[in-house]
């Protein structure tokens, strides 16, 4: 720490940041988002520069990647399309909020000259899509950063964000996360894809990664996990355990579900992971699997709406759990959008009759557990997780990228969910693939996914769900930070 209490800027961080922006830094800064390596890609600027000279952008994206494609976007005319999606209102608005925030970092009593001006120094329209990004990344309430992000597909749950605090005397100075955090880490070894949450001590995201390495390829017809399947998964749980050490992270889990507990040699990849990540694989039950879903889902949402259901869709599985807890009920069905799709779809795209007999299948599933656990049927509000759920609700809203904060927690009806089944299932894969909004990785199971959602949720007379974007890591991660 500095006399002033600021954090001292490290080396590194001021070496990098500088190699970044082409020259040294003139004032105070703070490095509030990294990319996965650790490297700077958002920097905090004091309000005023070490000679006293008001500094009006007080986000600077400094990422070379990022500037590279925001700069791609405004040569296309970016800046007019962004200007032209919003309110002037609106736009106002969030200049307002970035000049106030900023003004709150002056030293107290300041009277001299200070920066004046919203986002890009400007109070109204839009001036720099760079300056919209950098605060959207940071965590802004930026509908300009937001668009901008959207457009370049980038997902900033993908990035390490760090809250800003503001000193009287400006931005605090960086510091590397390894020095900086306490971080605990979750990962999932699913189906279809591999999953990585890092969260900071007070359980705020840092880092969330998501790669489709399809591990369950197969395993319903050979009960083995295949050889490119393994490989595939290892090789991120190796880029995995590099962003983990870049984080700080002092505490992880890794978990494998329902491909693994189906595969004759789970100990062989479980032993791969170990090397990988310099710790164990834990496979989880369907039960298991269940609870901390259902724990990371339902977080965030009002209690007095349930009880909830949780529908939670894998690749191999799907688990059903009825709260409240602590008595949850929790049933695993055998069926997930890898598993129908490889046991049922065999044409592309598939008949009408490979539909049918992929849904009567899940419909009997269904039907045999909430016979034998009436609590499914009792629940007031369905709460659905998983990549087929959030894709789904992508496309239903419209979005050309995926964007979580217009996923999570947004409603999904079964109208939707039956309507854009059989909008993709006349597709076949190709063309899926070219469909905006849909990862082109999922495009051939997603019929499988939205054939299993749209009749659990039809066989238990659901009219709606809420799309959660927290899940199986969320509970892991929470369960880390409370051990």
């Amino acid at each position: 720490m500095s006399g002033d209490g600021r954090r001292e800027v490290t080396g590194d961080d001021r070496e990098v940041v500088a190699g970044l922006l082409g020259r040294a830094p003139q004032g105070a800064f703070e490095v509030v988002v990294r990319d996965a390596s650790g490297t700077p890609v958002v920097i905090l600027n004091a309000p005023l520069l070490d000679d006293g000279t008001p500094m009006p952008t007080r986000y600077w994206l400094v990422g070379r990647r990022e500037l590279k494609r925001v700069g791609r976007l405004e040569s296309q005319g970016g800046v007019k399309h962004a200007e032209a999606a919003f309110d002037p209102g609106e736009l106002a608005a969030a200049h307002r909020r970035y000049e106030l925030e900023r003004d709150r970092a002056l030293p107290a009593g300041h009277v001299g000259p200070r920066p004046t001006g919203g986002v890009g120094g400007t109070r109204q329209g839009v001036k720099c899509l760079h300056a919209h990004l950098a605060w959207h990344l940071a965590g802004g309430d930026d509908p300009v950063g937001r668009w901008t992000a959207a457009e370049l597909g980038i997902d900033r749950d993908e990035y390490a964000r760090r809250p800003a605090a503001d000193t009287g005397n400006g931005a605090e100075r960086a510091t590397r996360p390894a020095e900086a955090s306490h971080a605990v880490a979750a990962i999932d070894c699913g189906t279809n894809s591999t999953r990585l949450l890092v969260v900071d001590p007070n359980g705020n995201t840092v880092v969330r990664l998501m790669r489709i390495t399809r591990l369950g390829e197969g395993v319903d017809h050979t009960g083995r996990l295949g050889e490119g399947a393994m490989q595939r998964t290892i090789d991120v749980l190796t880029e995995y355990r590099a962003a983990m050490d870049a984080h700080g992270v002092v505490k992880a889990r890794a978990t494998a579900t329902s491909a693994a507990r189906d595969a004759a040699n789970v100990a062989e990849f479980a032993a791969r992971v170990t090397d990988a990540l310099g710790f164990g694989l834990e496979v989880l039950d369907g039960e298991e699997e269940g609870r901390f879903a259902f724990r990371g889902a339902t977080a965030g949402l009002d209690a007095s709406a349930g009880p909830h259901l949780l529908i939670d869709v894998g690749g191999g599985s799907t688990e059903l759990v009825a709260g409240p807890e602590p008595a949850l009920v929790v049933v695993s069905l055998d069926i997930g959008c890898v598993r129908a799709t490889e046991r049922y779809l065999a044409h592309d795209p598939p008949t009408a009759a490979e539909l049918g007999a992929a849904r009567a299948h899940v419909h009997t599933l269904v039907t045999d557990a909430a016979r034998t656990q009436p609590a499914l049927q009792g629940a007031a509000q369905a709460v659905g997780v998983a990549g087929t759920v959030a894709a789904l609700t992508g496309l239903d809203q419209g979005l050309l990228h995926y964007d979580r904060d217009r996923i999570h927690h947004r409603r999904l009806s079964a109208v939707a969910i039956e309507w854009l089944l059989g909008e993709l299932a006349i597709l076949p894969v190709a063309e899926r693939r070219l469909r905006p909004g849909l990862e082109p990785e999922r495009a051939d199971v997603i019929v499988g996914g939205a054939a299993v959602l749209a009749e659990v949720m039809a066989t238990l007379d659901f009219d709606e769900l809420i799309a959660s974007e927290s899940d199986l890591l969320d509970g892991l991660a929470e369960d880390l930070l409370a051990s």
